[in-house]
């Protein structure tokens, strides 16, 4: 109902603006046009609890990255939450619930610090339409995924999800070179990760040192196991092609590094270049508000789901874990 809707409002619109064209001066006419190419797209947000969402509100409203666009919904898990982030992001609407924002934007960011709300919070507005970015981790569970994102193709909806360390234009740079390093059998990815936290536990921080090795060296992980030692855990992926992933979780310090053993030794994979401007994270997912080209597979996002589950019935299993 909603897209023959849509349908009967861009046709009326069309046929209003061949009116104006037949009858209107040519100068009034490119007046109009423009101010319809103009129309700012307005995004709401769901989730206040970290801070995600007053950044987004910055990068929109304050340092105006993306012309035409701005943050002005949002929607928190206390009241508290949501009023910093509306001040620390000039997001000017704090709603009590979140379809409120159903009819006043056009499209939706999710970001809640645990990733099991995340498809229950935007499933409204994808039945609606609403173009959606679901923050990192894209959920909890591979068969929600799977059921989230085929409603997502039946109603034509554009959703995408991803890390912001993983779906960087610093790694991409790092996959480009991997791919002339030749046969590589060998990685060890240092990364921030609290498999004990009450977020999801690996889901939570893992996804940042897991999706970068999967954008690299492909979707194709066949088991894991994790390794707990307290504080100081390991994790080990396999590869379809035999590819030996090692993970270290780093408790200390922030940042994530990863080396390869190739033929000419011990190489750190680093990006060659500074990135200057917004990263390749914003800069697709508003091209995908823009245009609904969605900048990643959904097969790409459930796998990665897959092997965070894996590697989280590894912690409790003790034992290599097949991803499913």
């Amino acid at each position: 109902m909603n897209s023959r809707r849509s349908f009967i409002e861009k046709v009326s619109k069309g046929a209003a603006l061949s009116t104006i064209a037949m009858a209107a001066p040519s100068g009034l006419l490119a007046n109009t046009i423009t101010m319809a190419k103009e129309k700012t797209k307005i995004i709401g947000i769901i989730g206040a609890e970290n801070s995600h969402a007053a950044g987004f509100g910055r990068m929109f409203n304050v340092d105006k990255k993306f012309s035409g666009f701005e943050v002005r919904y949002i929607w928190g898990e206390t009241d508290e939450f949501a009023k910093t982030a509306s001040q620390k992001g000039s997001i000017p609407n704090i709603v009590k619930d979140p379809e409120e924002m159903m009819g006043n934007i056009d499209a939706l960011i999710v970001d809640h610090r645990h990733a099991k709300y995340h498809l229950q919070a935007a499933t409204p507005f994808v039945k609606a339409g609403i173009p959606t970015f679901v923050d990192k981790p894209f959920c909890y569970r591979k068969q929600e995924g799977q059921e989230f994102l085929r409603l997502a193709r039946e109603t034509g909806t554009p959703v995408t999800s991803f890390s912001s360390i993983a779906h960087s234009y610093k790694t991409f740079d790092i996959r480009e070179q991997v791919q002339e390093m030749g046969d590589i059998k060998q990685v060890v990815s240092y990364g921030p990760v609290d498999i004990k936290s009450e977020y999801g536990g690996i889901f939570f921080y893992g996804v940042h040192t897991v999706q970068p090795l999967l954008y690299i060296f492909g979707d194709t992980v066949e088991k894991v196991r994790v390794n707990e030692n307290g504080e100081n855990s390991t994790a080990t992926l396999v590869f379809a092609n035999g590819l030996n992933a090692t993970l270290i979780f780093i408790n200390k310090i922030r940042g994530w590094e990863t080396y390869a053993e190739t033929e000419k030794g011990i190489v750190k994979l680093e990006a060659r270049n500074k990135v200057e401007g917004p990263d390749k994270n914003y800069v697709d997912m508003v091209e995908m508000f823009r245009t609904g080209k969605e900048p990643r597979s959904h097969e790409s996002i459930l796998h990665c789901v897959a092997v965070l589950e894996a590697l989280e019935r590894s912690v409790a299993s003790e034992q290599w874990e097949k991803v499913l």
